[in-house]
């Protein structure tokens, strides 16, 4: 096992020095953020001393070499907007993309497993294949479209939940959470579900396949001919054998819902990191932009370092030196 994390951390590192030189480069190329920064009415001078300021006179291989050089020391550059620290601004709006990346993912396993693993049970039933229409219809439909509905539909029209914003929050460990008071679970619940929603369908549709491949296999019908009750067959012996792919699936996906919770951020008001990389972008923030793509490019290493460490507790069959990089 030490092997084989020094092994991956060695080629995490080697991705992360690519994504960097990928990230820095292609965020500095486009736009100049001395436009939207500059006031029409300074004088050459001034303006000139603003970009000094900013670094952004010296050529492009000197900006990434003062870049890395920093990064080593976790500091990514700092904002031009705020004036601060562009890690810190991040680190402010994480705990909230967490939360809700979190709860989506929760809201995954919860809805999408036992549906799927029904759906795998009795495939003729007629609930089964109105669980499986309704996984098409969570692929396909648009993230920002089933936002709006929600919105319009239990913000607007019932007036059940409210439509943006994050709530009462209360701090856990010094970090603010808002799933433990009711107005702030309220306020999560609309853009979790709308987060979640594709990812419950893959959930159902991964442990669907799942359970009818392990419900024909021999342990199974041996389990039933001992007489094994039918939830234990089910917690036991079918479950055990399809998580492994759900696991890898939803691992991945976690990161994903860090990273590409953007729109729903968005058309939620949340006020997470997907959030500041929209008011970013509109003002060629680069410091921001970059620190907040390497902070989830660190993501995804990290999740999937994780996934592959749960191979070995959830299947003894598999051996992590046999997992290729």
């Amino acid at each position: 096992m030490s092997v084989f994390i020094i092994r991956r951390l060695l080629q995490s590192l080697l991705v992360v020095f690519v994504m960097s030189l990928l990230v820095f480069f292609g965020v500095n190329v486009v736009g100049d953020p001395v436009d939207m920064l500059v006031n029409p009415e300074m004088s050459q001078a001034d303006i000139e001393a603003t970009v000094r300021a900013l670094g952004l006179d010296r050529p492009i291989h000197e900006q990434y070499w003062h870049f890395l050089s920093n990064a080593l020391q976790a500091d990514l550059g700092r904002s031009f907007i705020f004036g601060e620290p562009a890690l810190k601004l991040i680190l402010q709006r994480m705990p909230a993309t967490l939360e809700l990346a979190f709860v989506s993912l929760v809201l995954s396993v919860v809805i999408g497993l036992p549906l799927g693993v029904y759906a795998g049970l009795k495939p003729e039933s007629r609930v089964s294949r109105t669980i499986m229409a309704g996984s098409i219809l969570g692929f396909s439909l648009p993230t920002f479209w089933v936002g709006l509905m929600f919105i319009m539909i239990f913000a607007v029209v019932l007036g059940w939940l409210p439509s943006t914003g994050r709530g009462e929050t209360v701090e856990v460990l010094g970090v603010g959470v808002s799933f433990l008071t009711l107005d702030g679970l309220s306020h999560l619940l609309l853009p979790a579900f709308n987060l979640a929603l594709t990812n419950i369908s893959l959930v159902i549709r991964l442990s669907r396949a799942g359970t009818r491949e392990v419900a024909q296999q021999d342990y199974v019908k041996f389990a039933r001919a001992k007489g094994l009750s039918s939830r234990r067959i089910i917690f036991v012996h079918v479950l055990k054998n399809i998580m492994i792919p759900v696991v890898t699936v939803l691992g991945l996906e976690f990161g994903g819902l860090i990273a590409f919770s953007v729109v729903t951020e968005t058309i939620f008001a949340w006020p997470g990191m997907g959030k500041l990389l929209i008011d970013s972008v509109q003002n060629l923030d680069r410091p921001v932009i970059v620190a907040y793509l390497m902070i989830t490019v660190l993501f995804f290493i990290v999740i999937n370092l994780v996934v592959d460490l749960l191979y070995s507790l959830l299947d003894p069959r598999v051996r992590l030196q046999d997992v290729k990089a």
